[in-house]
């Protein structure tokens, strides 16, 4: 098979990745990878030395790529699908890669500065830091409330990049800072993105690993 997901199911940018290629039903060859396993590390080490998934093969163009945002645009360019993520009209994809990074930056990495504080040894947490990434969610959450009114998706009404990069970074912010009736528009979002099939399947897949998640 030509393209293979090295990935790990919980992963927030791994499910991203998942989203894309379910929302296209595109064939993949998917490839779990546990770095507590010594042997599964190493060899995901010599494929990309940085060690982060998810990364892409490609074995008929003979590249890899890291980097979910890059995934994706290489999956709308190169397998195109039913649905447009990544919109031929310059403004309009202008616009979904803004909001794609919006999610990643201001909801995604706030988030995982919360969850990962909960690995921390203890004695060694950064009270402040997670504090602060909590003021940033709240700050992303009035962003989007006023961004999503009267839009069925985030940048209007189709489906892109910008709501698979939506999906795993809300369902797991809500979490840490709850998405309350303080947003109306977030939630209904939220809801939508969480009844969407490709999400859904990632999510279902993602249960099994779910009791690793700490509390």
């Amino acid at each position: 098979m030509s393209l293979k997901l090295y990935f790990h199911p919980l992963s927030s940018f791994c499910q991203k990745v998942l989203t894309a290629l379910y929302e296209n039903g595109t064939a993949f060859e998917p490839c779990i990878v546990n770095f507590m396993d010594e042997k599964e590390s190493a060899d995901f080490g010599k494929i990309w030395p940085i060690r982060q998934f998810p990364v892409l093969r490609d074995e008929a163009r003979e590249l890899t790529i890291p980097e979910s945002s890059m995934i994706i645009e290489h999956l709308a360019r190169h397998y195109p699908g039913k649905v447009q993520l990544l919109p031929d009209d310059a403004e309009l994809a202008f616009e979904t890669r803004l909001y794609d990074r919006f999610f990643d930056l201001h909801v995604q990495v706030p988030m995982q500065k919360i969850v990962t504080d909960n690995f921390r040894p203890e004695g060694q947490n950064d009270g402040f830091g997670v504090e602060e990434a909590k003021r940033k969610l709240t700050t992303a959450y009035g962003i989007l409330e006023q961004r999503l009114k009267g839009k069925e998706w985030v940048t209007g009404g189709n489906y892109t990049m910008a709501d698979c990069a939506a999906s795993p970074a809300l369902f797991y912010a809500n979490f840490e800072v709850p998405i309350d009736s303080n947003y109306p528009n977030l939630s209904a979002y939220l809801d939508r993105l969480m009844h969407r099939p490709s999400f859904a399947r990632a999510v279902e897949e993602a249960k099994p690993y779910f009791d690793l998640r700490p509390e």
